[in-house]
């Protein structure tokens, strides 16, 4: 017989079940630091045992997926917006210098089925291993009539630790930096409520919707795969590059584009200047130019193909290009600008 809770919607049984699947796959993200397993009420982390810190800084950010879990619930699949809510946040908390330590993700749904749960979760802690943080607790929340039955939102939180001398806030961008661009994997996780009205027949191929240029990790997918390509996580190679050099600033180019991104790393009396001609603007933003979308409110909503932009000494810049062109992880690099002061607006792309 069924419990009241579950005739109003919620079964407790398959949360239960959920937890223990999750419980499978967090182990693996597990670092030096975490004291607690997951199920505790809270989560511990020891920073001592993370690693030596004279005068630590905890850096935190917080995000979510969006509305591209709409072309994910129509794929049916789940464990790459997973990978997504990481790489929200934790390349946030890198453009100040940070490793990320540990992340927490916060699941909802109108009905509770655990191997779409497990799924998700699954996609979660990949994107943990791959920026080097440990999965240490979260909240799964059943919430019927609240969210449709089949539909999930996800999010998450970050905590990153970085040494305060090292700490990168923006303040050593300098006239004449120059700027370098990582490329991107295609739309992250930004944009999609206008990809979502725009966007065709997701089932179908993307040769059949697209006839321009393809580069090849889009052949052969459907219009849905494309979309769904996860967030690449940039931890590793910028965390390393930022030992090896001098790093004056980090963009992390999410919601709002270039033109609201980029000026966020530096002061109000500087602009960044970007050769539109440098970048390496892939099919998926052509794609959404030839369904209608004005130049500009590209640049002012999407990453156009580089998502993160490092502001460097021109001195150094070179050896930057080549450290992450030559990085064992797929980090293309290119010069897209440079920092100039005096002409008063924060950005100018020509």
């Amino acid at each position: 017989m069924s419990s009241m809770y579950e005739q109003s919607g919620v079964n407790i049984e398959e949360g239960y079940r959920a937890v223990a699947r999750m419980k499978e796959v967090t182990q693996k993200t597990m670092i030096d630091g975490v004291l607690s397993g997951l199920g505790s009420f809270g989560s511990l982390f020891q920073i001592s045992k993370f690693g030596q810190f004279k005068d630590p800084v905890l850096v935190a950010g917080t995000d979510g997926v969006g509305t591209k879990l709409k072309i994910a619930y129509a794929l049916g699949v789940y464990d790459t917006v997973g990978i997504d809510a990481v790489a929200m946040c934790a390349n946030d908390v890198l453009c100040q210098g940070a490793q990320p330590i540990f992340f927490l993700d916060y699941l909802a749904c109108g009905k509770l089925e655990a191997d779409k749960a497990a799924q998700l979760v699954t996609g979660v802690a990949e994107g943990c291993l791959q920026a080097g943080c440990a999965l240490v607790g979260g909240e799964t929340a059943e919430m019927p009539g609240f969210y449709k039955e089949g539909d999930y939102d996800i999010a998450g939180f970050c905590v990153g630790i970085v040494e305060r001398d090292r700490l990168i806030d923006g303040s050593a961008v300098q006239d004449g930096d120059v700027l370098i661009g990582l490329d991107s994997s295609g739309l992250h996780s930004n944009g999609f409520s206008l990809v979502n009205r725009l966007a065709g027949d997701i089932h179908a191929p993307f040769e059949a919707v697209y006839r321009g240029e393809i580069e090849p990790r889009y052949r052969g997918k459907t219009l849905g795969e494309v979309l769904l390509t996860p967030t690449k996580i940039y931890v590793k190679p910028v965390m390393e590059a930022n030992l090896r050099f001098n790093l004056h600033g980090i963009a992390n180019i999410t919601g709002g584009g270039f033109i609201e991104n980029i000026p966020r790393m530096f002061s109000k009396d500087q602009t960044a200047v970007i050769d539109k001609n440098k970048l390496n603007v892939t099919a998926p933003f052509r794609y959404m130019m030839e369904l209608g979308v004005p130049e500009m409110e590209m640049y002012n909503t999407f990453n156009m193909g580089t998502s993160m932009v490092i502001a460097v000494d021109r001195h150094e810049a070179d050896a930057v290009l080549d450290f992450f062109n030559a990085y064992d992880g797929d980090f293309p690099a290119r010069v897209v600008g440079e920092v100039v002061a005096g002409l008063g607006e924060p950005i100018c792309i020509k």
